[in-house]
């Protein structure tokens, strides 16, 4: 049998991209979508709101019902209400997949509590070539020592209220990891002033913000005589919605347990 997918959120513009990208995939089928009570888009067809034509489906205000009658969730939504989300995967068995960013140690740490009854992927970036970039960034900062000063740029759209990114801080986890650290310990985020010379075996962070960039990730090992430069490029959101897609259906009849895209990808 296909997957069905449900998503809350379904309205907003990833919303709108992940009916589209749903409808395309093989095997599966949009289950449901659902919107706040009061919205001006309840009871309208997620297809044509999606631009795609008509699918038979349209905008609810229940969130328990949609998790009751789908194989697994996409939430894109914000913290608050994806821990809420994930409390209903816990109560129904349902799949959940949660591409939101912005959540805090703590509500990360109260999803990993939610996955412990269903099924969950995480992850701060759904991109499939993000991920492969994490994967490829831990292996450089293994084989390369502090020699290599380590710097992450990342630039967004005006409107991204969260800075360093999601991904940005993901990265450096990944940088961290690969060099046997603690981020926390080794990150600098903020640079104003006389801030002296650079500490070795640091982490730098800067962030760029403006017009209506999707997302840009640069990480660069920069040594006496040489500089390395791995990057990601993001020109749409669909390669999100493709990511979580994937995610769904690679989610869709797995055990209880807390995953991410490096499990859907095999990079473990």
């Amino acid at each position: 049998m296909g997957s069905r997918i449900g998503i809350v959120g379904c309205a907003g513009r990833m919303g709108r991209m992940l009916t589209e990208v749903i409808n395309r995939a093989e095997g599966c089928s949009v289950s449901g979508g659902t919107e706040l009570p009061g919205s001006p888009n309840l009871g309208k067809d997620l297809g044509e709101l999606a631009g795609i034509g008509a699918l038979g489906v349209v905008v609810g205000d229940s969130a328990k019902k949609l998790f009751e009658t789908s194989d697994v969730v996409i939430d894109f939504t914000v913290p608050a209400a994806t821990l809420s989300h994930a409390k209903l995967a816990a109560e129904t068995g349902c799949a959940l997949v949660v591409g939101t960013t912005g959540m805090t140690a703590e509500q990360v740490s109260e999803l990993e509590q939610s996955a412990t009854r269903a099924p969950i992927v995480f992850a701060r970036n759904m991109s499939l070539g993000v991920n492969l970039l994490m994967t490829l960034v831990q292996q450089v900062a293994a084989a390369l020592d502090e020699d290599y000063d380590i710097e992450i740029v990342e630039m967004h759209h005006r409107h991204k209220v969260d800075a360093p990114s999601g991904t940005a801080l993901v990265l450096g986890e990944a940088a961290a990891a690969g060099r046997g650290v603690a981020l926390d310990k080794v990150a600098d985020k903020v640079r104003d002033g006389i801030v002296g010379a650079r500490k070795r075996g640091d982490i730098g962070f800067a962030t760029l913000r403006g017009g209506d960039v999707v997302g840009d990730h640069s990480v660069i090992f920069a040594a006496d005589g040489e500089r390395i430069e791995l990057g990601h490029r993001a020109s749409n959101r669909e390669v999100f919605a493709r990511g979580a897609v994937k995610a769904a259906r690679w989610l869709k009849d797995k055990p209880a347990g807390f995953y991410d895209m490096q499990d859907v990808l095999g990079l473990k």
